[in-house]
């Protein structure tokens, strides 16, 4: 009997298995290692079982958190999306177009994700599930010069019914095009002339 109660007590402080706890660590390690892989080898070759084993971890635990390759991108991405190009009210049209183009500057200036992101476009027509997966990033920006917008008409220097989607195009594009097709610079003279012409542009919209 009193061998049971010691076994009962050992059984009581045993920590749970892997099984039934999600490590935040463990998942870092394989979200950090599975961009490190897309931008290594194009998201074609990427294998779940090398990300895996390149983040220390069994396969298991990689499968427990995502059942394939584009359920864990579109997870991922859908993360990265939420602050990606996050800014501020910078007080005026201009201001706030600069504060946008510095920030998806910044984010395509990051080695891994520029390679991902043209990699991402240059897949979605062979695997259409990837349309998907960049949908949030996409999202979130639009989402960020929805805001510019609407700052902009409250503040009666755009009129109320611009052409929002044509202006969300023009303020990615020629950054876009800039440094991941042709893989130019971009300095800050370069951003605010872009906002110059992009607040120009947005007032005859």
């Amino acid at each position: 009997m009193e061998r049971n109660r010691s076994d009962e007590a050992r059984i009581a402080r045993r920590q749970p298995s892997g099984a039934a706890v999600r490590k935040s660590s463990v998942t870092d390690a394989l979200a950090r290692t599975f961009f490190e892989e897309w931008a290594k080898t194009g998201f074609a070759a990427l294998s779940l079982e090398r990300v895996a084993k390149r983040a220390g971890v069994g396969k298991a635990a990689l499968y427990r958190r995502w059942s394939s390759k584009v359920d864990m991108a579109s997870d991922l991405l859908a993360q990265v999306g939420l602050t990606i190009t996050q800014t501020d009210d910078m007080g005026s049209l201009e201001a706030d177009l600069e504060a946008l183009l510095l920030a998806i500057r910044r984010v395509l200036r990051h080695r891994t994700i520029r390679r991902i992101v043209s990699d991402l476009h240059a897949e979605i027509g062979r695997e259409p599930a990837l349309a998907e997966a960049i949908r949030p990033l996409q999202q979130a920006r639009r989402d960020r010069a929805r805001d510019l917008v609407e700052r902009a008409t409250a503040r009666g220097e755009l009129d109320p019914q611009v052409d929002f989607e044509s202006i969300a195009d023009l303020v990615a594009a020629p950054i876009y095009w800039r440094l991941v097709v042709v893989g130019g610079r971009s300095d800050r003279q370069h951003i605010r002339r872009l906002a110059r012409m992009c607040a120009a542009a947005a007032r005859t919209a």
